[in-house]
């Protein structure tokens, strides 16, 4: 049995073919798109964050409004790109966001992936320390974050305060019970999948990976997870760890389907640079009649060795298309292969 979510980037664009023209389009479809989703008995709407660009960007209060209109369904990121972010401030709204959802963040975040503009981190006031990489500070952040989360005093209080204050220490407020349990480290390689064990944190493993070994995606992505549990078991964290993989599947059941993918597959797993010196492997594509789908995910290794699958959305073809589209894969490929 599997959790599944949808994994939307929040793409607009003003162009006349596209359903999602505006940034408030984008916004307000998520949430629409969330709503129908817990209808169809989804279990998680995921969001994307991605800065300078046409997409989803401020995750809190998108985040918020899911949750004030939903009810089960998990709300959740993959990922927030931790070099752009005060952990001081995240862990704030991570706080409250959580509270109005009652419990159901489940929160992505990692270093992030190449962005719109040039070490855009900065245009938000952060650069690395002396001998750092944006990598490193981006974990450095990350750790401030995860420590804040616990929810324990580490602030001197105003002896003369505005308000009255608890005894000891203080904490970020709102604090939210079981937060850190449920942030996630979208991992890139083995290495850093090994680093969110060491941290404590669920495991993360997209559609891109740093290519370590020539071999197709999922069978990496398989190793890569078999090497956070390894490392995980070292450690006593208090809980299970949880661990999604994403996908972009589209099961063909009508004319719409037909017209919109069914001459776009794209079969196998691509290689390439995605900079100067990281060569990756591209996720294929699962863009098939029902049955096929069915077969073809079988024999996927890593979606076998995780609890969660999150499946991209076409989000631009508006709300009604993909509700339908993640109602089809429910019915038509989760429950024949014993996800759900």
């Amino acid at each position: 049995m599997k959790k599944i979510g949808f994994l939307s980037f929040g793409h607009w664009t003003p162009s006349p073919h596209s359903r999602t023209r505006s940034g408030a389009d984008a916004l307000l479809q998520s949430i629409d798109l969330a709503v129908a989703a817990e209808e169809a008995g989804v279990h998680g709407a995921y969001f994307r964050v991605h800065h300078f660009a046409r997409q989803l960007a401020s995750p809190f209060p998108l985040l918020a409004a899911v949750g004030a209109k939903t009810s089960r369904i998990e709300i959740g990121t993959g990922v927030i790109d931790m070099r752009y972010e005060n952990p001081m401030y995240f862990a704030e709204d991570a706080g409250a966001a959580d509270l109005i959802a009652e419990g159901r963040l489940q929160l992505g975040i990692s270093r992030g992936s190449p962005e719109q503009v040039i070490d855009g981190w900065r245009y938000f006031g952060y650069a690395p320390g002396e001998g750092e990489s944006d990598a490193d500070m981006a974990r450095k952040h990350t750790e401030v974050a995860l420590k804040v989360l616990e929810g324990q005093g580490f602030a001197q209080p105003n002896p003369r305060p505005m308000f009255p204050n608890p005894p000891g220490l203080l904490r970020i407020e709102p604090h939210s019970e079981g937060l850190r349990q449920r942030i996630w480290w979208g991992a890139g390689s083995n290495a850093t999948a090994v680093w969110a064990a060491k941290m404590g944190m669920n495991l993360m493993s997209s559609t891109l990976k740093d290519d370590e070994s020539g071999e197709p995606l999922h069978i990496q992505q398989a190793k890569q997870i078999r090497a956070f549990r390894e490392e995980w078991e070292k450690h006593d964290h208090g809980f299970t760890p949880r661990i999604s993989i994403s996908r972009s599947i589209i099961p063909i059941v009508s004319d719409e389907d037909r017209a919109y993918f069914l001459g776009q597959r794209d079969s196998e797993d691509q290689f390439g640079m995605i900079d100067e010196k990281t060569r990756a492997v591209f996720g294929r594509s699962y863009t098939a009649e029902p049955e096929v789908l069915v077969e073809e995910l079988a024999k996927d290794e890593a979606i076998a060795e995780a609890d969660t699958v999150l499946v991209t959305v076409p989000n631009q073809l508006g709300v009604d298309y993909n509700a339908a589209l993640l109602s089809n894969i429910m019915n038509h490929v989760a429950k024949p292969l014993g996800w759900v």
